[in-house]
């Protein structure tokens, strides 16, 4: 395997399309490597953008400014959002939407021409940036497809699941080893590459996400000794449509900012003493929800809103398609696991502590985020470190590489079994304790050496550590916060090493 001016981005979604597009624009030659078709819209290829209902933040209206942005990022981060990376993310929202604007990207737009501007939970301002209502992740996604199979310095490879990043002799990423829809290995060298595989929501057995959101990204890095922070922080969306479908559709939050209503079996809404009601933030909401739930009650969502048909028409096909009527009768809700805070550690410029890989998008931890996701903002985040990144790569000197030997067996990702999914929902969910999460890493140490049980085992072992409740992460023996917010850092080293399984499987060399 040899060096080249390349760049291999991994991943179909916001984060790997922009990456790709923006990389593109530099002069790099750039290979894109998806699992499945591109845009395809099934429930395991996927990419999670294809399903994203809320829209993109960014302070657009008179009455808003970037930093009462950031401030709100911050409020809902729980103390772990960093205020350096809120500012400058919330600062390069206008220009991002701007960007996409210039893709042709048809954004929902008010009588006069601007872009309308939605609300949802915690933000003080209408600033959410919406497309056919509630399609926006759709829209923004088939904008950037068309964007890259336009691109002629982009070479697009379908199909391709990545199994190991390869190092060359100095330790540096020099490419990726991958099969292809047939199973066969092959091997992309690189100057350069950027994980954009998303979230891992698919390791719960309730989940938004694609099926195919198995940390799949989390689990190459790792096993390539990076940084990994705030594994254990995963963010519960509080109205997933409790329909029995797997995943379960989204009925959005701004269904709630247009003044939906939470409701249980008693006629009480039980959000209205809690402040910010229905408009909390998200881990507020889903607990709230839960212990209903946990109490035998059932809770529906109240979307009978004027227009809803009109201006949410996705949520509305979504329950029709699994047998129910929004127009005639509430939505039942249940929390479910949603967005991954967490991931790979990356640095202001998305570069991870291994010199060649970059990454993007939810499989990294920016520490923009914190302990609690704002909504609408996990778009943005894609969008501004795209351009940060390929700016940082288009820069860099490009390195020498001296190729070694590789390593035959690189790791062959499985699913998540039904087990495992259980077990994390049951034990590492919404809400947690020390029992529970013992037993889990208990179980997950012993539950083989794949991707997803190892993901699985950091998030279970960091929430065990973690003895405070902070954002998306509750422990009920521990309900009050830590006098002090502090981000958790590990390696799969260290965690193997915690649950006495020692060294993990040696890296690859190239």
């Amino acid at each position: 395997m040899t060096q080249t001016d390349r760049a291999v981005v991994i991943g179909g979604g916001i984060a790997g399309l922009s990456t790709a597009l923006r990389l593109a624009a530099t002069g790099l030659k750039v290979t894109l490597a998806v699992a499945g078709p591109l845009g395809a819209k099934d429930s395991l290829h996927s990419a999670a953008t294809f399903w994203a209902q809320g829209g993109i933040a960014a302070a657009l209206g008179a009455d808003d400014r970037p930093d009462l942005h950031a401030i709100d990022t911050l409020t809902a981060g729980a103390g772990l959002s960093e205020p350096d990376v809120a500012r400058r993310v919330a600062g390069a929202a206008p220009a991002a939407i701007d960007w996409l604007v210039s893709l042709a990207t048809p954004f929902d737009r008010d009588a006069g021409g601007a872009l309308a501007l939605g609300l949802e939970a915690a933000h003080s301002r209408r600033r959410i940036v919406h497309a056919e209502g509630d399609g926006t992740g759709r829209v923004v996604l088939a904008t950037l497809i068309a964007a890259v199979c336009a691109c002629p310095s982009i070479t697009l490879i379908e199909g391709a699941r990545a199994t190991a990043l390869i190092e060359d002799t100095q330790g540096r990423i020099a490419g990726v080893a991958l099969r292809d829809a047939e199973g066969r290995p092959f091997e992309l060298a690189a100057r350069a590459v950027v994980l954009a595989t998303g979230g891992l929501g698919a390791l719960y057995a309730s989940t938004t996400n694609p099926l195919g959101a198995t940390g799949s990204g989390l689990a190459l890095a790792a096993r390539a000794g990076a940084v990994m922070r705030d594994m254990e922080f995963v963010q519960f969306h509080p109205t997933a449509i409790a329909c029995g479908a797997d995943p379960m559709p989204l009925a959005t939050e701004a269904l709630r900012g247009e003044g939906a209503r939470l409701i249980n079996d008693r006629g009480e809404r039980f959000m209205a003493d809690i402040p910010g009601a229905e408009l909390a933030p998200r881990d507020v909401v889903a607990r709230a929800i839960f212990a209903e739930l946990a109490a035998g009650r059932r809770v529906v969502l109240d979307a009978r809103l004027k227009d809803v048909e009109r201006r949410f028409p996705g949520v509305v096909a979504l329950c029709r398609a699994n047998g129910l009527d929004p127009l005639r009768d509430p939505i039942p809700v249940r929390p479910a696991a949603h967005y991954h805070m967490g991931g790979v550690e990356v640095d202001a410029i998305g570069r991870t502590s291994l010199p060649g890989l970059w990454a993007c998008g939810e499989v990294a931890a920016t520490g923009l985020h914190g302990a609690n996701r704002l909504a609408s903002n996990s778009l943005l985040e894609a969008l501004a470190y795209a351009s940060w990144i390929a700016a940082d790569i288009a820069g860099e000197a490009r390195a020498a590489s001296t190729p070694g030997t590789p390593v035959a067996n690189p790791a062959i990702a499985a699913p998540p079994s039904p087990a495992l999914r259980q077990l994390m929902d049951r034990q590492v969910g919404v809400v947690r304790e020390r029992a529970g999460l013992a037993d889990a890493v208990a179980t997950l140490a012993k539950a083989g050496d794949d991707g997803a049980a190892r993901v699985a085992l950091m998030i279970a072992t960091l929430a065990l550590a973690r003895t405070e409740s902070r954002g998306g992460h509750f422990r009920a023996d521990h309900p009050l916060p830590a006098a002090h917010a502090r981000p958790s850092r590990t390696t799969l080293e260290a965690v193997l090493a915690a649950a006495g399984l020692g060294a993990p499987a040696e890296r690859q060399v190239a």
